[in-house]
């Protein structure tokens, strides 16, 4: 549900979805696209709550690091010989315990 929303939100926001869950031996990159020429890595989180902690921390170090590497293979399968410009975001995304809006929150330029 949460990546599906995230898809969404992307798209109102004028952002062309690309790929979803590109997997590779380093991990996964939930969504791929593409805003204003810029190439966009998006790794989405998922709370029930907010309670602990925000959706958006829990992208750790090791996982932004799994992320760059994935990035860089499909970059080099898509644009084997040219280097668009890119980014990698965060949409946050908390589910309500009840019947209400979910919260979607789009980071964007979450980390280099």
């Amino acid at each position: 549900m949460g990546e599906e929303s995230a898809c969404r939100f992307l798209e109102s926001k004028g952002y062309k979805i690309l790929a979803r869950n590109f997997h590779t031996a380093w991990g996964e990159i939930d969504i791929i696209a593409c805003h204003s020429s810029t190439i966009v890595f998006v790794e989405v989180k998922t709370r029930s709550s907010s309670h602990f902690a925000a959706p958006e921390e829990s992208v750790t170090l090791t996982k932004q690091d799994r992320m760059r590497r994935a990035a860089e293979l499909w970059l080099a399968e898509h644009f084997p010989n040219d280097s668009p410009q890119c980014r990698f975001d965060v949409v946050s995304i908390t589910l309500p315990q009840s019947p209400a809006v979910i919260r979607i929150e789009h980071f964007e330029a979450a980390f280099e």
